[in-house]
């Protein structure tokens, strides 16, 4: 009796152990609970394993008797259609096979395809069948990325499951308040009641929520405990400020910038920077044109184009002269500027860049004799200063939102350098395409792939809309078969398809089908591309052609 009761008593987590030790060094030398030796013992192994098993993957894990659970919450959301709920199953229950050296084979990645399904089933406001919760909660364990989707699909069972089970608790971190609900807009004694007594994610929950409904209830609602939070919690409250930002900010901004908190300071100047009227922008306009102006006792050799004629003299344009900071003085440094330069940097450009970035780039046209900003772009700059100045450039219309500019500073498409004077990196020319409209975007990057191929464009297909629009598809598409007709590996082009399997509208899958044949290798061609690349677009068609199915199984057009 005593041995029984003190293996019922066991550990669940030790009774798995044990088993596992046991299978590990075989039933001869040592045999599974409740059985002895013998031939028996593999068989009672493997039925102690099964039941182990079950316990682990159950919502509630075996514990002493203790007060029974309140029932889950009811979902009010309608569920799933049948094939829905079955094509769910399926995408779950898919695991990555093993690497096989670059060579993903011609079946469709059903887990890459789980995000968007996701993103469909919530946008039709359906809900999960219960019994695919455990498995949608291990799959956003194993996946932050899948998370939001996820815990929005999952509703309010998954928290209701989460709190039962250690492995599932990032739900309740993940989920704003913990899942608890946040007090309506116009209940001010609760609103004031979590402000103050919450936990710190259920205040920057509630913060986040009163900012995107009234902006300026949630900023005073800030200001009241302002002065006592810690400066980690100044940083993360004022950056939420973000959303929303607007001229009623300024005043709140402004003090923020004699905060004992450096990191605060900081941001506090880049959201004013953010705000063109702002008087930190103008400080910051003030100190910027006394850096950068038009010079025209020098002149360089203007460079014809298709468009500008060569003329019969010779033609010069004036040149941008810049002088950078000779110093960081202390009102620089409370308006945000960084005083100190990482290594490697020299203090003057690291100054001057900063002044540039935070300055209003409307400053830009006033200060140099009323030129729009492509023209003020194609200026030469002196002293090898152009490369500082139009990076600088670039970060402000980024964080100014201002389309415009990002238009001058990528530059053409088909341009020979490609990213335009001042996009200095793939990254910024992402971020630059960021600020234009889907469309503009799609046939910015459609022109790129068009004249410089694939080998760069992955970035800046990254921040395309979904579905691709039907010129991008297509330019990505033709520079994929011009790859496959030069006998290229499709391994070095494996991200691009992996997008294209994503973000491919999926009525292109019908003008994909002559892709599929093996093509004819080329003298030069790498042994076996072209069966490789009758693979992978084998599988690219599939993966369409599944992404179709799931979106009229959900109901979609």
């Amino acid at each position: 009796m005593t041995r029984t009761s003190a293996h019922v008593d066991a550990p669940v987590a030790d009774a798995w152990e044990g088993l596992v030790t046991t299978a590990l060094l075989g039933t001869d030398r040592r045999t599974p609970p409740g059985s002895g030796p013998g031939p028996e013992a593999p068989v009672a192994l493997l039925d102690a394993a099964a039941t182990e098993t079950v316990r682990r993957r159950a919502g509630l894990r075996p514990a002493r008797a203790a007060e029974r659970p309140q029932a889950a919450p009811e979902d009010p959301r309608p569920p799933l259609p049948p094939a829905a709920a079955r094509r769910l199953a399926l995408l779950l229950a898919d695991r990555p096979g093993p690497s096989g050296g670059g060579r993903r084979g011609a079946a469709p990645d059903l887990m890459e395809l789980l995000p968007q399904w996701l993103a469909a089933a919530n946008s039709h406001g359906f809900g999960p069948p219960p019994h695919t919760l455990p498995a949608l909660l291990d799959a956003a364990r194993g996946r932050t990325d899948l998370r939001p989707a996820v815990l929005e699909f999952a509703g309010p069972r998954a928290l209701w499951l989460a709190r039962l089970n250690q492995d599932w608790r990032f739900a309740l971190r993940s989920a704003p308040g913990g899942g608890a609900a946040l007090p309506h807009v116009d209940d001010d004694e609760r609103t004031q009641q979590l402000w103050q007594e919450g936990l710190f994610a259920e205040r920057v929950a509630l913060l986040s929520a009163l900012r995107s409904r009234e902006p300026a209830s949630a900023r005073e609602l800030l200001a009241t405990t302002w002065a006592t939070e810690r400066a980690e919690d100044r940083l993360m409250f004022l950056d939420s400020l973000r959303a929303g930002l607007g001229p009623d900010d300024e005043p709140f901004l402004e003090q923020a910038l004699a905060d004992r908190s450096r990191n605060v300071r900081a941001t506090a100047a880049e959201l004013l920077s953010a705000l063109p009227g702002s008087a930190l922008a103008a400080r910051m306009a003030v100190r910027a044109e006394a850096c950068v102006a038009v010079d025209h006792t020098q002149t360089a050799q203007a460079t014809p184009t298709p468009t500008t004629p060569t003329a019969p003299t010779a033609q010069t344009t004036p040149v941008i002269a810049v002088e950078a900071p000779h110093e960081c003085d202390p009102a620089m440094e409370r308006d945000g500027v960084v005083a100190k330069a990482p290594a490697g940097r020299g203090e003057r450009s690291w100054w001057f860049g900063q002044l540039i970035e935070a300055a209003p780039l409307g400053t830009w046209s006033r200060r140099l004799g009323g030129r729009t900003p492509r023209e003020i772009v194609a200026l030469p700059v002196a002293d090898d200063w152009q490369g500082e100045l139009h990076a600088a450039w670039c970060r402000a219309a980024v964080r100014q939102r201002d389309a415009e500019w990002s238009r001058a500073l990528l530059g053409d498409p088909s341009a020979p350098e490609a990213g335009g004077p001042g996009a200095v990196s793939l990254a910024e020319r992402a971020k630059l395409l960021g600020t234009l409209g889907a469309a503009e975007r799609a046939e910015w990057v459609a022109g790129f792939i068009a004249t410089h191929g694939l080998s760069e464009a992955f970035q800046l297909l990254g921040v395309c809309a979904v579905p691709w629009s039907g010129p991008l598809g297509r330019a990505v598409v033709d520079a994929l078969n011009i790859a496959r007709d030069a006998g290229s590996y499709p391994w070095s082009f494996s991200g691009v398809m992996g997008l294209a399997e994503r973000c491919l509208d999926p009525s292109e899958a019908g003008r994909l089908d002559v892709l599929l044949a093996v093509p004819d290798e080329p003298e030069n061609a790498s042994p076996g591309a072209g069966g490789y690349w009758a693979e992978a677009f084998q599988r690219l068609v599939t993966t369409l052609r599944l992404r179709a199915a799931m979106a009229a199984e959900l109901g979609a057009p």
